[in-house]
């Protein structure tokens, strides 16, 4: 009867993981399927804890276990609490990393059970103690969750600027033959007899932990949105793996889930950036030369005009439809509050307000969709890229908070620029363009934006929250 019931809670697990991902997709139900996905989560759980058996024996080890919930429990909470908008790619790539450490150790602790029951007959071959398919689901779980923890604390520490992109001639190079090594480890183990297995074991974690830095150090920073999402399916497949070895059928389901979601998302950022996932891991995108104009001077591409608040208030108040595109200068200043108090005062003096939102703005799939949830923006003012180009011709002002690359036209006119071919904002196809930024530094990739220094477009500089709340006041005296 208890196999039966931990069978119907791993069934009920199962079916919330599935409509908690469909409900994510709908910015308006996205909380509460977190929370559906949650409670299922937390079925499976306690489930595991009080109705799983192993030959008639039960867990015993309690307070180990709670132990480890309430720490983790508190440590999550506290964090999620705490974090701003502006950290949470960086604490999604840190909690993606915890998760694929935990499906490294889950194979890792697999492997060393059977170590552990058959190590007084150390003239065994690992190959007489497990299947092939075993194994493979066992080093591929140890190999792909190292390497997403790995990939996953690089990529942290690129997002919060405490690791800064490295490459070298011949790195791809490298890489393989790190890769091929992880692969001669895992085949030497197989053949090892017990007495000598753990030693090549650990060379799998060892050089599986390297690869997973020399993976992700070279791509530069405008493909880390992909990285990310890349990164995610990894530790998705890795716990899927982990459900194979137990048998467990939450974990399975959740693992594939994951890992499916993280694949096709990886192929849907791809693709709004014109790229190939290849081309991605190998090109090192925002990697390359980077050029600054001289704030006051003229650039490379000439002279830039600013605009004044009072200017930029006056032709927005007076605008038949306002298109605003958030970047990650919005979510910097905290200004997305902000933001929709203006859209209101602007809606009260009757202009339409509408955002354009690109696939890969910010600095993880989705963040400015986040960001604008979190002020309660109306879900049907977001318009994704190519419905924003379409009503960009008849828009009157765009308001340009943050965002750099997004909306640089040489995705589009230069050849030579590492992102030609990105489908961008095309947001110069408006009758007036104000963009907000602190200085004229380029954007996260580093690439300089023939944007500022066309003919329609205007600078306001400053602090977005303050701009903002500058043109709020402009606009209600107006």
């Amino acid at each position: 009867m208890e196999l039966n019931l931990l069978t119907i809670c791993y069934l009920i697990a199962s079916v919330t993981f599935i409509l908690g991902l469909k409900m994510l997709s709908n910015p308006v139900s996205a909380r509460r399927g977190n929370l559906v996905a949650a409670f299922g989560m937390t079925v499976a759980i306690f489930a595991t804890i009080f109705l799983y058996e192993d030959n008639g024996e039960k867990l015993h080890n309690y307070v180990w276990i709670f132990a480890g919930l309430i720490i983790g429990t508190i440590a999550g909470t506290l964090a999620a609490k705490k974090v701003k908008m502006t950290a949470m790619p960086e604490m999604v790539s840190l909690f993606n990393g915890m998760g694929g450490a935990c499906a490294a150790l889950i194979s890792a602790a697999e492997f060393y059970h059977i170590y552990e029951l058959h190590k007084d007959s150390p003239a065994t071959a690992f190959a007489e103690l497990a299947t092939v398919g075993h194994y493979i689901t066992i080093v591929a779980g140890a190999i792909i969750g190292t390497i997403s923890y790995t990939g996953s604390i690089i990529a942290w520490g690129k997002l919060n600027g405490r690791i800064k992109d490295y490459s070298f001639n011949g790195q791809h190079i490298v890489n393989m033959f790190v890769l091929v090594l992880v692969i001669v480890a895992a085949v030497w183990a197989y053949q090892s007899t017990l007495g000598n297995i753990l030693i090549p074991f650990m060379l799998i974690g060892f050089f599986a932990l390297i690869y997973g830095v020399l993976f992700v150090m070279p791509i530069g920073g405008a493909d880390m949105p992909v990285v990310i999402s890349l990164l995610n399916s990894f530790t998705g497949v890795a716990a899927a793996c982990g459900g194979f070895l137990y048998d467990n059928k939450a974990m399975l389901t959740g693992g594939i889930l994951v890992g499916a979601a993280g694949t096709l998302l990886t192929i849907l950022m791809c693709k709004a950036m014109n790229r190939s996932l290849t081309n991605v891991l190998i090109g090192s995108f925002g990697g390359g030369n980077k050029t600054t104009a001289v704030e006051g001077a003229a650039g490379p591409q000439g002279n830039y005009k600013e605009i004044s608040l009072a200017d930029a208030a006056m032709v927005m108040a007076y605008a038949n439809r306002v298109m605003i595109v958030p970047g990650y200068g919005l979510a910097v200043a905290q200004a997305q509050h902000t933001c929709h108090e203006l859209e209101k005062i602007l809606e009260e003096k009757g202009v339409e307000v509408q955002y354009a939102i690109h696939p890969v703005a910010g600095r993880m799939p989705g963040h400015m969709n986040v960001l604008l949830a979190e002020a309660d923006v109306s879900y049907d003012k977001l318009l994704e890229m190519e419905t924003a180009n379409d009503v960009f011709k008849t828009t009157d002002v765009v308001l340009i908070l943050g965002a750099n690359d997004v909306v640089n036209p040489a995705a589009k006119n230069d050849a030579q620029s590492p992102i030609y071919g990105m489908p961008i904002l095309e947001v110069e196809q408006a009758k007036t363009v104000i963009v907000n930024k602190r200085s004229m530094k380029p954007g996260y990739a580093g690439i300089e934006n023939d944007l500022f220094f066309q003919p329609k477009t205007s600078m306001l500089f400053g602090d977005a929250k303050k701009v903002l709340q500058d043109l709020c006041t402009e606009i209600k005296a107006v």
